[in-house]
């Protein structure tokens, strides 16, 4: 293992933290895993790379390496960003409906105006969208923007208060109260608008397996994989599942933790559709397909001395910005499903974290 990760070369001075923590104590270790290398073949993310997991569950990164290799083994895997933009929602209270349609108007008409004021706030910020949706006396704004290497979540909250300052000072119409955040973009949540929408980059990721590969390593036919998700697809819709998935949280969570994402982001993230398909050779199409995947490689905790030398150690593998990074999120989390939809359609799920969890074996 890399020694930057040795708890004895990470700093935990005060000093070190004191723009990521406050009334700071001391640092909570998380051990931390490295599965792959993961070779993929994206828009953005080109190359094997090694890929740093930070877990206290044991077979996680056992089960995220099995599934990295067998899709090493198929010659890697597809992914490519789709969409892009982070969202805030401020809104507006009105006297009335009638001024709320006046003032959604003025919105529409003033839109150059907007943008320029949002924009100012950052260099690295540029604003998209600005949509009004009218509820009675109030109009909530649908703010999307395009935010650089980062994450985005601090840089859009200071260009949505800029925004609403320009329209406080400029508006037409009276406006009685405004927030900057109303609740309405689904910032670390699971919402019903998730799955048709994108806030952070809309990713998806495929690959075909061989169904002499299939058998070989998970020891299963692809024709069971293929079965199995057909009956996991209804117990999601049983269970009122945002998506269709079996743990894209564990993944997502442990490379968020190791390369100092927001973690919980994963609230959104973690949302998405796995599918699996028989072809007509009787191979195994797999693919997964993650609307909300909130990753940077600047900002946020990714400075720190572990996260730095997590992305560095995946910057080896390959070429890395916030871009190869989701599609990275997206080859990870198909590596999971496909380790996790074959161990339980083999039986052996149970007996893999009795192994791991309860014996002395190391991966």
């Amino acid at each position: 293992m890399d020694a930057t990760f040795s708890s004895a070369t990470v700093p935990d001075e005060a000093s070190t933290y004191a723009r990521n923590i406050e009334n700071y104590v001391g640092v909570a270790r998380v051990p931390v895993g490295i599965a792959g290398p993961l070779r993929i073949f994206g828009s953005a993310a080109r190359g094997a790379y090694p890929i740093p997991l930070a877990t206290t569950e044991a077979a996680l990164v056992a089960s995220y390496n099995r599934g990295m290799r067998l899709i090493a083994l198929a010659g890697g895997c597809n992914a490519a960003v789709l969409d892009e933009r982070m969202e805030r929602t401020p809104a507006f209270v009105l006297r009335s409906l009638p001024h709320a349609m006046a003032f959604a108007r003025w919105i529409r008409n003033a839109h150059v105006d907007l943008t320029a004021a949002a924009e100012r706030t950052s260099r690295h910020t540029r604003c998209i969208a600005i949509d009004p949706i009218i509820e009675g006396n109030h109009v909530y704004l649908r703010c999307g923007f395009l935010t650089g290497e980062a994450a985005g979540q601090n840089m859009v909250t200071f260009a949505t208060a800029a925004l609403c300052r320009h329209i406080a000072e400029n508006s037409p119409v009276e406006v009685i109260a405004q927030v900057v955040e109303a609740n309405c973009s689904g910032d670390k949540k699971a919402t019903a608008r998730v799955m048709s929408s994108v806030r952070g980059r809309r990713v998806s990721a495929d690959i075909c397996l061989p169904r002499p590969l299939v058998f070989e390593y998970l020891r299963v036919e692809p024709r069971h994989m293929a079965d199995y998700w057909r009956l996991g697809a209804i117990g999601a819709a049983m269970s009122g599942s945002v998506g269709i998935q079996g743990h894209y949280a564990n993944g997502i969570a442990a490379l968020a933790i190791a390369t100092g994402q927001d973690v919980a982001c994963v609230a959104e993230s973690a949302c998405g559709i796995t599918r699996f398909e028989v072809d007509e050779r009787g191979d195994l199409y797999a693919c997964v397909t993650l609307p909300n995947v909130i990753v940077g490689t600047v900002g946020g905790g990714t400075a720190l001395p572990t996260p730095k030398a997590a992305l560095d150690l995946i910057r080896s593998g390959g070429p890395l910005d916030a871009a190869a990074l989701a599609e990275i999120v997206a080859g990870v989390v198909l590596a999971g499903e496909l380790s996790i939809s074959g161990a339980i359609c083999a039986d052996e799920f149970a007996a893999a974290h009795q192994r791991f969890a309860r014996g002395t074996v190391a991966c």
